[in-house]
């Protein structure tokens, strides 16, 4: 039970980290929207990615794909300075 606790603690600093680092967004992205996280610190993000279910599926370069399996959803993302630069979500084919 302490190690579950101390594992909440651990993901509510890092997302609490990735608030204060995220750029104000320009426009509207709803929670749950992968696309929240464009702009925001890769290293911090990337927890933020998997946590919604999303598993990477491969990278080349800056360019990765990551999968969600209940959702279908296949997004890219293209890292550029140590942030994430561009969420594009993709035909679902592309992660195959």
């Amino acid at each position: 039970m302490k190690a579950k606790a101390a594992v909440v603690i651990a993901a509510i600093c890092v997302l609490s980290a990735f608030e204060i680092d995220a750029p104000a967004a320009s426009g509207s992205v709803a929670a749950g929207d992968i696309r929240q996280f464009e702009g925001a610190k890769a290293g911090q993000a990337e927890m933020g990615v998997r946590n919604m279910g999303y598993q990477l599926v491969r990278s080349q370069g800056l360019t990765s794909l990551w999968y969600n399996e209940s959702r279908a959803d296949c997004a890219q993302i293209v890292t550029s300075d140590g942030r994430y630069a561009s969420i594009t979500t993709v035909d679902p084919g592309v992660c195959a």
